[in-house]
């Protein structure tokens, strides 16, 4: 029997996360969306692709989730965009109701699936995304390290026209401007960043990735990236459904892990057939752990937010 992904947002990041995981024949895939029609046109056109393609899967389009029944995975795009005169927190509690609402109908269809977020603020949405579902913590995680360290290894490989095949790279940290770029670790092919590059250099590098998706924002100024954003969330499906056991950092509940607890935050783990099957725990040096705990600091503000509005 072959594989189903639901992916909850048919626009940019769901449509091309759905295009992806077709052309990859890794399941058959179902495109949820409100927006009467949108996720049943993108669907099609995906669909009549296949020949083309050549890939063989069924491609749905619905606007609620009963197709979605059974899924294996269930990869959640949908959200608003911050749009202008409205504040972080407004954002924040108006994607707590989208996500919210699709982890409890996913919940319900598909009881025994894994959830991957991507919904920003992303550490705060799958904080949201856990406490709605009612899953345990190895299924429920955060696309946003694999994003951001897609970023720098890109910004690097192009600093020293190298292939970014041989940069091993790894951020930690919640997915915004406090993330965590450890450069200690930033090797290509073997070889530490710090022997290749001056530190100002390596520096420059580090912001451009903390601000990775602000640049595309500025350049495109009406939305937001997706291309690397879908590739990275097909990229930690993939390793589930084909159990293979990847190294990824990925936005995971911690439970005493880098001593925080009760907040999902962008660290390595090893994703198989039942999610998370391991989270990583690297020794940092006092200035990465000041860092990560800044980092933190902000992902727990806003699931403060959130709770107060529960209690409210």
């Amino acid at each position: 029997m072959r594989h189903k992904i639901t992916v909850v947002g048919a626009g940019n990041v769901g449509a091309n996360a759905a295009l992806r995981i077709a052309e990859q024949e890794l399941a058959d895939v179902v495109l949820v969306d409100i927006a009467e029609g949108i996720p049943q046109g993108k669907g099609l056109d995906i669909l009549q692709s296949g020949p083309v393609q050549g890939f063989d899967v069924k491609v749905t389009g619905t606007n609620g989730y009963e197709e979605t029944a059974n899924s294996d995975i269930v990869i959640i795009t949908a959200g608003l965009a911050r749009k202008p005169g409205m504040s972080r927190d407004d954002l924040l509690l108006a994607n707590q109701e989208v996500v919210g609402s699709a982890s409890a109908q996913v919940a319900k269809y598909s009881p025994n699936s894994i959830l991957i977020l991507v919904t920003n603020p992303l550490d705060a949405m799958c904080w949201v995304a856990w406490k709605a579902s009612g899953f345990s913590k190895n299924r429920v995680m955060g696309m946003a390290g694999v994003l951001d360290t897609a970023r720098y290894r890109t910004f690097i490989a192009e600093a020293l026209d190298v292939s970014v095949e041989n940069i091993t790279a790894l951020v930690l940290g919640g997915h915004g401007d406090t993330m965590v770029p450890l450069v200690r670790l930033t090797t290509v092919g073997g070889i530490p960043i710090t022997e290749l590059l001056p530190q100002d250099k390596i520096d420059a590098l580090v912001d451009r990735t903390r601000n990775g998706g602000l640049e595309i924002v500025k350049h495109l100024k009406t939305g937001s990236a997706y291309y690397a954003p879908s590739a990275a969330a097909v990229e930690m499906a993939a390793s589930i459904l084909k159990d293979k056991k990847k190294v990824l950092p990925c936005a995971a509940l911690l439970e005493g892990e880098y001593g925080v607890n009760g907040l999902f935050v962008g660290v390595p783990v090893k994703l198989g057939s039942r999610g998370i099957e391991k989270i990583y725990e690297v020794k940092l040096e006092a200035a990465e752990k000041a860092q990560l705990d800044k980092s933190v600091a902000a992902v727990k503000e806003l699931v403060e937010v959130m709770e107060k509005k529960n209690k409210g």
